[in-house]
């Protein structure tokens, strides 16, 4: 007599979102928000640092400036989006996944930015440079929260709720 077990696994996902924009303030109280805006504080900073600079036309200064305003709009705009619910209401587009290689790359291009600016005999530049570190480690994190997103599966707004069945059954079979 041989035995065997056949296992079966059924996985069900559902996704629930309202797909209409609405201004929802809460986004701000939640750590991916109060994260956005401190990267968008930091851009910010680090910009006004360079530009009131009397060497704002050197390319250390243009280069800094180029990565916090693409790191401003890019943050400012994503921050607009959750506030009004867009991600939500195209929720088929991988917006964590978006997030997670810009700020991954973002947190790359200020390290760069922030070591060629700290790298000169300019106190403004210096300046600039702490304040792009500290946008460093924060697109760093809010990289990581979107990672652990990810891998969760989870979307960037809405829920999605994953049901996992298995079913095992066992077959006897005798032989002669």
């Amino acid at each position: 007599m041989s035995e065997f077990t056949q296992t079966a696994t059924v996985t069900q996902q559902q996704t629930v979102v309202q797909p209409y924009i609405r201004y929802d303030p809460e986004y701000v109280r939640t750590i991916p928000g109060i994260v956005k805006i401190v990267c968008i504080v930091l851009n910010l900073i680090g910009f006004i640092c360079i530009e009131f600079s009397y060497f704002s036309y050197r390319p250390q200064g243009s280069f800094f400036n180029t990565v916090s305003m693409l790191g401003f709009w890019f943050s400012g705009i994503m921050l607009v989006f959750y506030l009004f619910h867009v991600c939500e209401k195209f929720h088929k587009i991988p917006w964590l996944k978006i997030e997670l290689y810009f700020c991954a790359a973002w947190a790359a291009m200020y390290m760069i930015a922030s070591s060629v600016a700290a790298a000169t005999s300019i106190e403004a530049f210096q300046a600039a440079a702490f304040f792009g570190y500290c946008a460093m480690i924060a697109y760093g994190v809010d990289a990581f929260l979107k990672f652990k997103s990810v891998r969760a599966g989870e979307i960037a707004q809405g829920s999605r709720t994953v049901h996992v069945q298995q079913q095992q059954q066992t077959v006897s079979t005798l032989t002669a």
